[in-house]
């Protein structure tokens, strides 16, 4: 349970145009045991492929699919999260990427461009409140998607299954989101990306920052330094 009457929840939109390092700090703590990269190499190759990711944020996905890649094409909405992500590519002197600007919905790129379009934990942003209102917005952008991709190509979706949970826990108000992805054809897996921090303190600030009070809390409480997470992958070729 967090504090009673106190509990906040944090702005993601302000994170994401305000806070990209110490955003990238926390999402750095993610997927210690390497799990992400094992289970999007079940769903397909990445060596040699040209890649459109979509939501790159501050490039964990780039930096992380770019020694694979023959080009990634990254956009994402906030050019302060891209600003950061130059910097960390520039500074790992990887050079088979390149950042922009842009909505989900029109992506400055002619079709049949990619042999992968990827995006994690982004679109969930738009799937959530009245369903009549953001379906159509989610359609939209899987239409863009399979614009982009050759044939046979591949669009894969990573979402949040739980965090805090061991096992698969969905968040509520994501069910319909999921249900809709399905329902298009995806297919489904999920693995453990846990966050592993350095010290309990650095558990409770980073948790605090991104997640709120209530997990952040509880890390306090039992003096962990992992918070678990369980992160799906939807996905589809086409």
């Amino acid at each position: 349970m967090g504090k009673a009457g106190s509990l906040t929840m944090p702005d993601h939109q302000t994170i994401y145009q305000q806070a990209a390092g110490r955003y990238d700090r926390l999402v750095s703590c993610e997927d210690a045991a390497g799990n992400l990269l094992i289970e999007l190499n079940k769903i397909t190759s990445f060596e040699g492929q040209q890649i459109v990711e979509l939501g790159a944020g501050t490039g964990r996905l780039t930096r992380l699919l770019a020694p694979l890649a023959r080009t990634i094409h990254a956009f994402d909405l906030s050019p302060h999260m891209l600003a950061f992500a130059a910097q960390r590519l520039k500074g790992l002197s990887i050079h088979n990427c390149t950042l922009t600007a842009a909505e989900h919905r029109a992506i400055p790129l002619p079709a049949a461009s990619a042999d992968v379009v990827i995006s994690g934990w982004s679109l969930c942003y738009l799937a959530q409140g009245d369903r009549r209102i953001w379906q159509p917005v989610v359609q939209q952008v899987l239409d863009e998607t399979y614009r982009l991709l050759r044939p046979h190509g591949w669009l894969i979706l990573i979402e949040t299954l739980g965090t805090g949970f061991e096992t698969p826990t969905a968040p509520e108000k994501l069910l319909p989101y999921y249900d809709f992805l399905e329902a298009q054809g995806c297919a489904q897996t999920w693995t453990r990306t846990d966050y592993r921090f350095d010290t309990v303190a650095e558990a409770v600030d980073l948790t605090r920052f991104f997640f709120g009070d209530e997990l952040a809390d509880q890390l306090e409480r039992s003096h962990q330094c992992t918070l678990p997470e369980c992160t799906g992958f939807w996905f589809l070729q086409v």
